[in-house]
């Protein structure tokens, strides 16, 4: 089984993110965890790694300028185009049109997915990457809970 950052991230952000557990374990003990269900310590120190980058992407966005322009167009580097396909672009377009992204959001987003360690990055990744920026972004709490209903729905209709 070859594990990632995004499955160690999934794994963190499913068992440990709405819970008080985060509170209660430390780094070290869920470390551990990762380990013993069969995440590669490797994998484990990018997750974190790329954890404590976001919290730092986050408080500089709330740094920046309030505002911000109403209608801009994003042109993607070759780079981000070569890791978000067509499909991941225009959904995070959609996240944008619906008010559920603005463009501080967005260019989080992208640079998380640039942060990762992976090719490419598939449309369902895209969307557990925009939840996990979402709830680091202080005042997303409307998008925050309108992403995880998308997530969410999308894995019921999978299973259904």
């Amino acid at each position: 089984m070859k594990e990632n950052v995004i499955d160690v991230l999934l794994y963190l952000f499913e068992n440990y993110i709405d819970t008080d557990d985060v509170k209660e374990s430390d780094k070290a003990t869920i470390e551990r965890e990762l380990e013993r269900v069969g995440f590669p310590e490797l994998e484990i120190n990018k997750a974190f790694d790329w954890l404590e980058n976001m919290t730092v992407v986050a408080e500089e966005s709330l740094e920046g300028d309030e505002l911000s322009p109403i209608a801009a167009i994003r042109f993607y580097t070759e780079q981000e185009m070569a890791r978000l396909d067509v499909d991941c672009r225009g959904y995070l377009l959609f996240l944008e049109q619906v008010d559920v992204l603005d463009s501080e959001t967005r260019e989080v987003v992208i640079e998380r997915v640039m942060a990762l360690d992976t090719d490419e990055i598939d449309l369902e990744d895209l969307k557990w990457v925009v939840l996990m920026v979402l709830f680091y972004q202080p005042g997303r709490e409307v998008a925050y809970a309108w992403m995880e209903d998308l997530v969410f729905e999308d894995m019921e209709a999978v299973i259904h």
